[in-house]
């Protein structure tokens, strides 16, 4: 088994600039780090984040790593993989990728502390990935595209998805239709704005770039959000929110401006989160399946662990919910 003196001699470097280099610390440069990720990556050295250059086994453990922690949208994916992951013996590690590069996240990436890992994280590059990608170390991506043999790829159909959402108002006699985007670095919402362009082009629509504005992801990224097409003084018919959240905010922004919903102008999210529901209106939304992503994700990390071949690239479907907030 590979060493930490086995990587510094490939690399090149001294022992101490190869740990402050695995332990992504300021104190190298970017270039040198590669360079040592590079070397590990071809002994196969694994970091034990417990105990340095010692083999475990198996630690019966799950990471689940997320942007936020907090969001509602999360709540039914967590389900979905505690269920399965306690059924199967298992314990579940949900922690947050705020930090990025410095979080506790990325070191159960980079030092292998658990037995697989389930991403849902945009502001965890691909890069970071693909180095703690490894034989026996199955990691589940839910919100990018990546092209490895030890990745897996589960995804909602986020574009048709969005394509329908938008379509859904245009049959409903709205043409002028905002997009509120989620961030920018969201392979999510990237695909869910190609969708609404599509529908829009679709039926001879021309995109304009005033009726797209950011919001986050969150609901007070909503409601700032639709407070800003409102000041543009032309408001549109109709406004599609990447997800439930801002439009929950957008919809308090509409509300204080007495702008009536549906009468005045229509909108629709996407998730279908629980409080869409109950929200006045309540909200047209579409739907994804949130709980069946957790548990496949967790049941794809056990196949691979029992040595089981599987696909890389999995595809969910999206299910329009009407319900009041879309006129006619």
């Amino acid at each position: 088994m590979a060493t930490i003196k086995d990587v510094a001699k490939l690399s090149g470097v001294a022992v101490s600039t190869a740990s402050y280099a695995l332990n992504n610390s300021t104190k190298v440069s970017e270039e040198t780090r590669q360079k040592v990720l590079a070397a590990a990556k071809e002994l196969n050295y694994q970091k034990n984040g417990l105990a340095s250059d010692l083999k475990r086994t198996s630690t019966n453990t799950i990471a689940l790593i997320l942007s936020d922690l907090s969001g509602p949208y999360y709540s039914e994916l967590i389900k979905g993989v505690q269920d399965v992951a306690s059924t199967n013996g298992y314990d579940l590690i949900a922690c947050s990728s705020i930090g990025g590069a410095q979080s506790t996240a990325v070191k159960f990436l980079r030092e292998k502390r658990v037995d697989g890992v389930i991403i849902l994280a945009h502001n965890i590059d691909d890069n970071t990935i693909l180095e703690s990608a490894r034989e026996g170390f199955p990691i589940v991506v839910l919100d990018r595209s990546v092209q490895n043999d030890h990745v897996v790829q589960i995804e909602v159909d986020n574009e048709h998805g969005a394509f329908m959402a938008t379509e859904h108002l245009i049959e409903k006699g709205s043409r002028d239709i905002a997009f509120v985007s989620g961030p920018y670095n969201s392979h999510d919402n990237e695909l869910r704005f190609k969708g609404y362009q599509a529908a829009l082009e679709k039926h001879g629509i021309d995109y304009r770039s005033k009726w797209k504005v950011s919001g986050g992801f969150t609901r007070e990224g909503g409601y700032q959000a639709t407070k800003m097409l409102i000041a543009q003084k032309d408001v549109p018919q109709a406004i599609f929110f990447a997800n439930d959240e801002m439009a929950i905010g957008g919809l308090q922004a509409l509300n204080e401006k007495k702008i009536s919903v549906p009468d005045d102008i229509s909108i629709i999210g996407f998730d279908d989160i629980q409080l869409s529901e109950y929200v006045s209106p309540p909200l047209t939304t579409m739907r994804q399946p949130k709980y069946e992503a957790g548990a496949l994700a967790v049941h794809l990390i056990f196949q691979v662990l029992s040595k089981e071949k599987v696909d890389h690239n999995y595809k969910l479907t999206t299910e329009l919910i009407e319900r009041k907030s879309v006129k006619g």
